[in-house]
């Protein structure tokens, strides 16, 4: 299937081209994601790193098709901006962390970037079978909680949406279509975020 306006980010420094095509669409197409798909996407997101292999990631599947009350809860959770695209999206996927070293009790205070990594994962594998996924952070993190029953040592991270690229077409708000039809991506400088000594920017100079 192929993706109505594909948005190549503009490298500064040659990648792999997996990352150079993801960008978090508003449109997606109503089709299911067949099992097997969603089944690839989950086992990208098990063989990312984490500390002592704790692998502390949780995903919560929205499926509208097979599990639509899933979907509903997740949904209505959404922020109002949210509200208004993702959920036309057929997956809608809760990341949460788990927050205890069940070895020891101990705090896992990198349980949330461990989660992360794994939703890295789980994006670029979807851009290499023609899916795409938006993360959000614009929800009721309360409302999944209880909606869920997501106990209390885990905590709710980032919901996804994910299904095959859509049309702007049919995008009903104008403020949502504009973003989607806007083809330029913009990134802070490499100055910006990478230091020797803090504030200060590596060398990156060949």
């Amino acid at each position: 299937m192929n993706d109505p306006m594909r948005k190549p980010a503009p490298m500064e420094h040659p990648t792999l081209d997996l990352i150079r095509e993801r960008w978090s669409p508003w449109a997606f197409a109503d089709t299911p994601v067949p099992i097997a798909l969603l089944a690839s996407l989950l086992e990208a997101a098990r063989w990312a790193p984490s500390s002592m292999n704790e692998q502390p990631w949780r995903f919560v599947i929205g499926d509208k098709e097979r599990s639509p009350d899933v979907h509903s809860v997740l949904a209505e959770a959404m922020a109002p901006g949210n509200r208004k695209w993702a959920p036309s999206a057929p997956l809608l996927v809760l990341v949460c962390a788990d927050t205890v070293f069940r070895a020891s009790g101990a705090t896992n205070r990198f349980a949330l970037h461990d989660a992360g990594q794994a939703t890295a994962f789980l994006q670029l594998q979807a851009v290499a079978m023609g899916l795409r996924v938006h993360p959000m952070g614009g929800y009721d993190a309360a409302k999944v909680r209880s909606g869920i029953g997501i106990p209390d040592d885990h905590e709710p991270c980032a919901l996804l949406a994910i299904g095959f690229p859509g049309h702007p077409g049919q995008l009903d708000d104008e403020t949502v279509r504009a973003k989607e039809i806007n083809p330029s991506r913009a990134r802070k400088s490499l100055r910006d975020t990478v230091f020797g000594f803090w504030g200060v920017p590596a060398p990156l100079d060949p």
